[in-house]
């Protein structure tokens, strides 16, 4: 695993580049973005056919701006400006991903942050590194959407999930047992979301061991999350977090 950084000119000294830089993962090409700051690291991880250049996590990298936090956000691949095919990707390719990113990229405490698909990789990013993560934050957090979501792998793909994906997901189903995981858990879901079911937060809160886990619903809200009382609520929580950290 490689860290690429900005090209330098004909002397040596370094362009100023507005693209992201890009971490190697076996042959793929992981484009990111890496603010320096203090502690703990914000750390967004996108929803399904997601990226790292949405509102949410615009906002999230603006708060760890104006704060003087760490955040490091970053896509699949197959997605936004990393490399692959969309088609070709897997929950656990992802996931292996998020790690390898993580670990090469971070140092120090972490608040996850997942969107949709994104806080199912995000919960298994924290049971792998349990000892770092002082928080994690789930937004409209789907985990076990091919499992509640889909009959089957067929039905999965008549939907346009691929068969890879769907088999992957079923690997790594957390919903039907003990979520192991002792921090701090804030989950925000809209009242009516339609494509993850509020009762998907519910089992969520259920199934994790921690005793500090609370859930946001927004009245009204959808799934995108992304209106400004929304975001103004997902900062409000990420707050909470980091200043007690």
């Amino acid at each position: 695993m490689q860290r690429k950084r900005a090209n330098s000119d004909a002397t040596g000294g370094a362009i100023l580049v507005d693209g992201p830089e890009f971490f190697e993962v076996g042959a793929r090409r992981i484009a990111y973005r890496l603010r320096e700051g203090g502690s703990p690291t914000l750390v967004f991880f996108p929803g399904y056919a997601s990226d790292m250049e949405g509102a949410k996590a615009l906002a999230l990298d603006g708060f760890a701006a104006d704060r003087g936090l760490a955040m490091l956000r970053f896509d699949y691949s197959g997605t936004g400006s990393s490399n692959g095919r969309f088609e070709d990707g897997t929950l656990d390719l992802w996931l292996e991903e998020a790690l390898a990113l993580v670990d090469g990229l971070t140092k120090g405490p972490l608040v996850l942050a997942g969107s949709s698909m994104g806080g199912w990789i995000a919960l298994h990013v924290a049971l792998a590194r349990a000892a770092r993560v002082a928080a994690l934050v789930g937004i409209a957090a789907a985990p076990d959407f091919t499992d509640w979501g889909f009959a089957d792998g067929d039905a999965a793909e008549r939907q346009g999930l691929s068969r890879g994906f769907w088999e992957s997901g079923q690997r790594m189903l957390l919903l039907k047992d003990e979520i192991a995981l002792d921090c701090p858990v804030r989950l925000i879901h809209g009242e009516q979301d339609p494509d993850v079911p509020l009762d998907t937060a519910f089992r969520l809160m259920r199934a994790l061991r921690s005793a500090d886990v609370q859930l946001v619903v927004i009245k009204g809200g959808g799934h995108r999350l992304s209106e400004p009382h929304e975001i103004e609520a997902i900062l409000r929580t990420v707050a909470g977090l980091t200043e007690t950290r």
